[in-house]
């Protein structure tokens, strides 16, 4: 008896570290990718960035399956994310800018996005009210939006004066904003499989497929576009629901 009671023990020790070891593992891919931007391979940013928001997903996905959800982890998970989800895009817009600009401070706005996810964070840490919804830009949709930028402007030659350095310090500023905005957005949280309560969902997933499909790794910032404005006409739907 005292063998099991210690191989449960054991047990559930091993099982509560599995989601910290999936944070770590987010935090050690944003830190790898701000070396490979400081090294001249920028263009890594947006791979690295979406195997950081894969272990992002699974570390919860693994306390919720494991039932091992703890204080301790949602603090790690939040440091975690503000390198790999902060700090990260604030350099690639900082590399961005500077490329543009190389001389004077416009380049030193890029971690005005570094501060405003370390505030997004710390209020969805202490806000309850974001179970099925999130309020305000996720800071993962935010890094991919900044990292995809570079390859969004290859789409077409036009969308080449996106990464004209004013134009980079407007887009720092709005998605800055938009990370702490109280503007309720989609978040993928299935509750059930049901198609008439997930609507929105599977049409967003469905439409960043088909992007991806068009678009692959260029469309990674169309995807965060079509994202907020698809929670927009969501907002817009529930209140004139609400109303009849």
């Amino acid at each position: 008896m005292q063998y099991k009671s210690i191989y449960r023990h054991n047990q559930f020790i091993m099982k509560k570290y599995i989601p910290n070891f999936l944070t770590s593992c987010n935090l050690f891919t944003g830190c790898l990718a701000v070396v490979f931007v400081f090294e001249g391979r920028a263009d890594l940013a947006p791979l690295m960035v979406l195997i950081a928001a894969g272990f992002d997903f699974l570390d919860g996905f693994a306390a919720r399956l494991l039932k091992v959800s703890s204080p301790e982890g949602k603090e790690l998970d939040s440091l975690a994310d503000v390198v790999s989800f902060g700090f990260l895009p604030a350099v690639v817009m900082y590399d961005l800018i500077g490329a543009q600009a190389p001389e004077g401070i416009l380049k030193y706005a890029a971690f005005v996005i570094a501060v405003f996810s370390a505030l997004r964070l710390a209020k969805f840490n202490v806000d309850e009210g974001q179970e099925d919804r999130f309020i305000g830009l996720p800071t993962p949709a935010n890094a991919i939006f900044i990292v995809g930028l570079a390859l969004f402007s290859q789409l077409h030659p036009s969308l080449g004066v996106v990464l004209e350095s004013n134009n980079l310090v407007v887009i720092t500023f709005v998605f800055s904003v938009l990370l702490v905005a109280p503007l309720p957005l989609i978040a993928l949280k299935f509750k059930s499989m049901a198609f008439g309560d997930n609507l929105f969902r599977y049409i967003l997933l469905l439409g960043s497929v088909l992007i991806l499909l068009i678009f692959q790794a260029k469309g990674l910032s169309l995807i965060v576009l079509f994202y907020l404005l698809l929670s927009v006409v969501e907002n817009i739907v529930n209140t004139t629901s609400s109303k009849a």
